[in-house]
């Protein structure tokens, strides 16, 4: 099941994923956000509790609704941003890292199909598979 590709939102320039490397014990996982784009590649580590999968669901449901959203701002570590109307005609990730390396980055990316159903997908197959 490990490493499993929690988040995968591309255009097939810009790239930002996170990936679950790994059980840390009940409820908690080893993960890593990347981000990649033609002008910035970088990543960190983060541990996924299963408070922030929860919050995911809700992000997802959210974002369905048309909304933009705000993902582990409440914890140590990166937090998830993604505003729909972002300033290029396309959705912008924005990736913050204030705990660790202080560095915050915004990445366009022209999103298209159904990616939100495809995210709420993947997170239930992560979900089923513990």
């Amino acid at each position: 099941m490990f490493p499993f590709e929690l988040v995968h939102l591309t255009d097939e320039e810009n790239v930002v994923r996170i990936t679950v490397l790994e059980p840390m014990g009940d409820d908690m996982w080893e993960a890593e956000i990347e981000v990649t784009s033609l002008f910035v590649k970088g990543k960190t580590l983060l541990v996924l509790f299963s408070s922030k999968l929860d919050a995911w669901a809700e992000a997802l449901k959210s974002l369905a609704e048309g909304q933009d959203i705000v993902w582990m701002s409440e914890h140590n570590g990166p937090t998830v941003r993604i505003e729909l109307e972002g300033g290029n005609d396309c959705p912008d990730v924005i990736v913050e890292d204030e705990t660790i390396s202080m560095v915050t980055v915004r990445v366009p990316i022209a999103l298209e199909g159904d990616w939100i159903t495809d995210h709420k997908e993947r997170l239930r197959r992560f979900v089923e598979g513990l």
